[in-house]
């Protein structure tokens, strides 16, 4: 406890003598680590200068708290949001495309074919051979495979090119001759 001796001799006054006396030879203090500052309860170095508790901290060691966080927020949006976001757009767009022809799936787990785009925000859909359901878009949790799209029938047929001779030409598909029971 070298802390309380040395207090006590800064508070010592010398003592009023008309006479000077010699003083008494210093006692060498015993050779003793440097005292080293004590740590408060918020963690500072407790020092003889208050000033260097007291101010704020400046403008560098701000940005070098804040870099990282912002570092990570860049890092959490490029990996999770925008993939995510990019995903939500791409199945909105396909269900709204949604045409005839198409399989999907519904959210309650039927798969079938889309017959007939009836507005907006309704479809037919084909759930079994002549069995035909009425189904909201928003229903629809995925588009399995695309169909062909719809083709138009000619009203007229084409004419035939004047090359070919008038003879009648061989039909390709021979008719079944087999009774199908």
């Amino acid at each position: 406890m070298k802390l309380i001796p040395d207090a006590m001799a800064q508070t010592e006054q010398p003592a009023a003598t008309p006479t000077p006396t010699p003083a008494p030879a210093p006692v060498a203090p015993a050779p003793s680590a440097p005292a080293q500052p004590t740590q408060t309860q918020t963690g500072t170095a407790a020092s003889g200068a208050p000033d260097a508790a007291a101010q704020p901290p400046s403008l560098s060691d701000l940005v070098a708290q804040l870099v990282p966080i912002f570092v990570v927020m860049g890092i959490v949006y490029i990996l999770v949001i925008r993939p995510r976001s990019r995903r939500e757009k791409e199945q909105l767009a396909a269900l709204r495309n949604v045409r005839r022809g198409d399989t999907i799936v519904t959210s309650g787990g039927l798969v079938g074919k889309v017959t007939k785009s009836i507005d907006d925000s309704e479809i037919e859909l084909e759930i079994a051979p002549n069995t035909r359901i009425r189904l909201m878009r928003a229903a629809i949790a995925e588009v399995r495979a695309k169909g062909e799209p719809v083709k138009e029938t000619p009203a007229a047929p084409a004419a035939k090119p004047a090359n070919e001779s008038k003879a009648p030409a061989k039909s390709a598909a021979k008719p079944d001759t087999k009774a199908k029971s």
